[in-house]
């Protein structure tokens, strides 16, 4: 569920006075995503995207986001582009919350991707990466290896809740990654949530990214190592070499990966479902259940810790250096 705060039809048609994009003919919520509330808007002037950020969104950092996006449609990636209204703005406030409207990107993601899917997917984030290697503006990543020790502390003895000795098991998993985490390998801007709800593709072939609202800058090989967990593994949790392969095969396509990007990319991905089994498992403990944030399942990112633990080279993954 992804709509938290509610719109009037003429609140809404008040906020829209302001563009030029014709009188509202019809709007709806969309059920998808975790962080802010968006709707789908039809007017005389075409379809639209509206987000309201709700407050797990920083609006300090909403500058870098759309500032992000509008930088990477300059440079020729399809991405949702902002709406300035009138008097050259781009954000407003709708319902008590800060608000944007963008275009609307045609396409569907994929609920179950293939391997030819998953080579666009590489190319497009290597595109992306190239594209922003020029973006002005900086955002720390608050969800890299220096904030998960808080979400692990946050959680307390409720791991062990979910799977007994879990607390224990994630304690020695960060604590091994704190102390061998890559310090000098290539960085920038990074989308930092690829997942498959985040791609669209038309006829066959990818037609947008969308959601950049996790970006910001780390390690590159790091974006490519969340990819590896969010497009390579079966629903029943086994690793699909298959088309772990072609995922890094398709961004080196279009950005080589350094010999040492390479040896680090099992070190990655690990830290990658370790980020993903923590923000999991602290939402699982600590959102209640009648709240509008979906809970999603912790223990699907330990299976795949559990996998990437035991990589012992690029090479598990399909990929000879």
């Amino acid at each position: 569920m992804a709509v938290y705060t509610d719109v009037g039809e003429s609140e809404l048609a008040g906020f829209l006075s302001r563009y030029d994009c014709g009188r509202l003919l019809s709007y709806k919520g969309i059920a998808e995503g975790v962080e802010n509330s968006n709707f789908l808007l039809r007017s005389g002037e075409g379809t639209f995207i509206l987000t309201l950020y709700e407050k797990r969104v920083n609006r300090a950092d909403l500058p870098f986001f759309i500032g992000l996006m509008r930088h990477l449609a300059s440079r020729g990636l399809n991405c949702p582009l902002p709406v300035t209204t009138r008097e050259g703005e781009i954000l407003g406030e709708l319902a008590g919350r800060p608000a944007a409207l963008f275009t609307f990107l045609e396409g569907m993601w994929s609920r179950r991707p293939n391997a030819d899917q998953c080579r666009e997917v590489g190319a497009a984030l290597a595109r992306l990466h190239e594209m922003a290697s020029d973006f002005e503006l900086h955002r720390p990543n608050a969800l890299s290896v220096g904030g998960w020790r808080p979400l692990l502390d946050g959680c307390g003895e409720g791991a062990d809740d979910v799977e007994e000795g879990l607390r224990a098991e994630l304690e020695a998993e960060l604590r091994f990654l704190e102390e061998n985490w890559p310090r000098d390998l290539p960085t920038g801007v990074i989308h930092a949530d690829l997942f498959p709800d985040n791609v669209f593709f038309l006829s066959g072939e990818l037609s947008g990214l969308i959601d950049f609202y996790f970006a910001c800058n780390d390690i590159l090989a790091y974006d490519l190592a969340i990819c590896l967990c969010a497009w390579c593994f079966e629903q029943d949790g086994s690793y699909n070499v298959t088309k772990g392969k072609a995922l890094i095969e398709g961004y080196r396509s279009a950005r080589e990966l350094s010999p040492a990007e390479l040896a680090a990319l099992p070190l990655l991905a690990r830290g990658a479902a370790l980020r993903f089994l923590l923000t999991r498992l602290y939402d699982w403990i600590h959102v209640p259940a009648n709240s509008f944030v979906t809970k999603k399942d912790p223990k699907e990112y330990l299976r795949k810790s559990r996998f990437h633990r035991s990589v012992r080279s690029v090479a598990d993954y399909g990929v000879h250096r």
